[in-house]
């Protein structure tokens, strides 16, 4: 309902293709501003990497666009179609094809949730030199994410996903986190009072190592909120969540 109304409330692009592929579509959520010379948010949806999609992430589009922030929701092809070095491919080429689509852009950030928040994480690790672009990424709000995936390795979250030791190894942000670049970067690890103590534990250790890396990072532990409505309120404006993550973007890219 919230994406309905997002979409009914703001000039759209819907299902802009972003690669070849069935799942490589974006919706852009754009401000009035006509220039192009606007901030990019970048939502990630969640869903253990299995479930949810872009069309349903766009409920928290209007705060931020009524500001002159575009909001871009990825899509990405879920388990069992998709598998976790695909999807990690996905999410990198939607940025680099963002970084071309708006060379004006005041800086590229990205919000992600739960697995969302595993793959923005990602990105961040990124060596950008096989795509010939380099995304001017200054920040990154991480939601409830999931950084290590060697614990979900026998768990039902891993039947869709049949990943083995390696391939969880592989996509581990906190076994890739790289020196923070030479740009500043700010990022703003967010998680549930309520989330389960797997989240919270990861969220502080990834935040830890980040930080051990030079990385600029901010931690926010949100009272009275479990894992989902973490991010469902992201639609009011009211919300510390959607006031602090506002701000934040708002800050970096130095406007009031």
């Amino acid at each position: 309902a919230g994406t309905e109304r997002a979409r009914a409330g703001a000039r759209t692009l819907l299902h802009v293709p972003y690669g070849d592929g069935d799942g490589d579509k974006l919706d852009i959520y754009l401000p009035t501003d006509p220039s192009d010379a606007f901030p990019v948010l970048v939502y990630i949806h969640g869903g253990y990497w299995q479930c949810l999609s872009k069309d349903h992430s766009g409920f928290a589009a209007p705060p931020l666009v009524s500001r002159r922030v575009a909001v871009v929701a990825v899509g990405y092809d879920t388990a069992p179609r998709g598998h976790m070095d695909a999807m990690v491919l996905q999410v990198r080429r939607s940025l680099a094809y963002l970084a071309g689509r708006y060379p004006r852009a005041r800086g590229i950030y990205l919000c992600g949730h739960s697995a969302g928040a595993h793959l923005a994480a990602m990105v961040l690790s990124t060596d950008w030199t096989e795509f010939q672009v380099v995304p001017d990424i200054k920040g990154a709000v991480l939601v409830s994410g999931l950084y290590d995936l060697e614990p979900i390795l026998h768990t039902y979250v891993n039947d869709a996903l049949n990943m083995n030791q390696e391939a969880a190894q592989r996509n581990s942000p906190i076994r890739h986190v790289t020196p923070a670049p030479p740009a500043a970067c700010e990022l703003l690890v967010a998680v549930a009072q309520h989330d389960s103590p797997e989240f919270r534990r990861q969220s502080q250790e990834y935040s830890q190592a980040l930080r051990a890396a030079g990385w600029s990072v901010s931690v926010l532990d949100l009272a009275g909120v479990d894992h989902f409505d973490i991010i469902e309120r992201l639609s009011q404006d009211s919300y510390i969540l959607t006031q602090v993550g506002g701000r934040a973007v708002l800050g970096w890219v130095g406007w009031a």
